[in-house]
């Protein structure tokens, strides 16, 4: 359902991704893990569209984002780290124009929208303002929106910024009920704990390389010990850093 073939994204001089190859299944539940600037995010806007690779291509449901825009948009669904909204409409009014923009039908909408609404406790602020609402709230109501049409793919960037522990229990549950039923999301976070829990595979990003693809064990094992994830992530993330010094040294 996800197919990065060669990508790179340069700005100017700065190569933020690098060659990225990845394929993911239909229904896999994969998260991607990097330190700060490791190319998470522009990987991300490349995927979902938001930005032109530099070369390379990226493909939803075996569609171009670039080439077949529509058709790979259709079978998506992106939730940011910190999601635009339109303030002045509520959630409801919300829920009806993301719906209308995937041309749903207005009782699918209803129907969809009654059954999300109750699970992310919406209910007290379906009809209020959305500039008024909390962060924890707002990102529960891009969650829901962006479910409405059951998409194939569901790409979100640190899913729990702003979630209460209840919330948050409620969002991995939701979206493990659809990865389990057909849905392949894509996650990037920086809490090792939620890619542990979570994921069926794991991929390490680092100066826009990806080096390290597995299940949490093979990780563990590619790392060479059985420690924790963070560990592993800590020694993989390590040795890339050596490597890159021995190569500088190298080259003056």
């Amino acid at each position: 359902m996800i197919e990065l073939d060669h990508l790179v994204k340069r700005f100017g001089e700065l190569t933020a991704v690098n060659d990225l190859n990845l394929t993911i299944p239909r229904g896999e539940f994969f998260a991607v893990l990097g330190p700060n600037a490791a190319g998470k995010t522009t990987t991300i806007k490349m995927l979902t569209g938001l930005i032109k690779p530099t070369s390379g291509v990226a493909r939803i449901g075996g569609f171009d984002v670039q080439e077949h825009p529509l058709e790979a948009r259709r079978r998506l669904a992106y939730v940011p780290d910190f999601p635009f909204l339109y303030d002045k409409l509520t959630p409801w009014e919300f829920f009806r124009f993301t719906g209308q923009m995937f041309q749903m039908k207005d009782d699918a909408i209803e129907a969809a929208a009654r059954a999300l609404v109750p699970r992310f406790n919406l209910e007290p602020f379906a009809r209020k303002a959305i500039e008024g609402l909390s962060h924890g709230t707002r990102q529960r109501v891009a969650i829901v929106a962006a479910l409405l049409h059951d998409p194939e793919v569901f790409v979100i960037d640190e899913p729990m910024v702003g979630l209460d522990p209840h919330h948050a229990r409620v969002v991995k549950d939701v979206f493990k009920e659809r990865s389990l039923k057909g849905m392949t999301i894509f996650l990037s976070t920086h809490q090792l704990s939620i890619a542990e829990e979570m994921a069926d595979r794991i991929g390490i990003i680092n100066h826009g390389r990806l080096i390290a693809v597995g299940t949490r064990d093979e990780l563990r094992k590619l790392a060479g010990h059985d420690g924790p994830l963070e560990q592993a992530f800590l020694t993989l993330t390590a040795e890339e850093k050596a490597e890159e010094k021995r190569v500088v040294s190298n080259l003056d």
